[in-house]
């Protein structure tokens, strides 16, 4: 399994030994063996690697890794450049152009926003191929809860983007009074009419970071 090779490895170094840790990755490493597993286990903690502790600004928290062939690389919502754009990524993409005008690209490969400090997580960071949630209750619960707390203790204020129920469900571990907190909808096409567009994520985000003297997010994602 990779180890962390930033400033991440400080606070969460202790999680690789606990008991939970342990039974995880004998459950990975039979998994792995036995079957398609995404994303590519050197790609696991590519959230983390591509986004520093110090650099967090944000953080987008998404569900479990997509569990279709070639998409899922490490990055909540993102895909590897030349896969098609699933439907909750389109839509995020959709309210993006509307909430500040940004041109919809011709990729969802995300890393531009996650080398700004845009944490994107999932919850579960593994999923077995087709079998969405597969791999939920098997421990990356605990470890990513770790994340999230690490990144309320920040001694500057961040922005958590919330969508859905499963990530609002983290809201208890969040000082609200100090970070900015963004709650809507999931953008699934299940649910993103019911409130994710028209949200403007994007713009307040900003708007939060501006007012507490942080640089705002480029969200205007290249052409690959």
């Amino acid at each position: 399994m990779t180890i962390l090779r930033n400033d991440w490895s400080g606070p969460l170094k202790g999680e690789f030994d606990k008991p939970y840790y342990r039974e995880l990755r004998t459950f990975l490493a039979e998994e792995y063996r036995t079957g398609t597993i995404f994303p590519d286990m050197y790609d696991i903690f590519n959230s983390l690697h591509t986004t520093p502790l110090h650099k967090v600004k944000a953080v987008i928290l998404g569900q479990d890794p997509y569990h279709g062939p070639g998409q899922a690389h490490g990055l909540s919502f993102s895909v590897k450049p030349g896969v098609p754009v699933p439907p909750s990524l389109r839509n995020m993409l959709q309210e993006l152009h509307e909430d500040l005008g940004c041109r919809i690209p011709n990729h969802g490969h995300l890393t531009h926003w996650a080398q700004q400090g845009v944490l994107l997580l999932n919850t579960v960071l593994t999923v077995r191929s087709g079998e969405a949630n597969s791999h939920k209750g098997k421990g990356w619960e605990a470890f990513t809860d770790k994340v999230i707390q690490t990144v309320n203790t920040l001694d500057r204020p961040v922005v958590f983007l919330l969508w859905g129920s499963p990530a609002q469900s983290k809201l208890p571990m969040i000082d609200a009074s100090r970070h900015g907190v963004i709650r809507s909808p999931h953008p699934s096409p299940l649910s993103a009419h019911r409130g994710f567009f028209g949200s403007r994520p994007y713009s307040r985000t900003n708007q939060f970071l501006r007012e507490n003297g942080q640089e705002p997010i480029d969200w205007q994602l290249p052409q690959l």
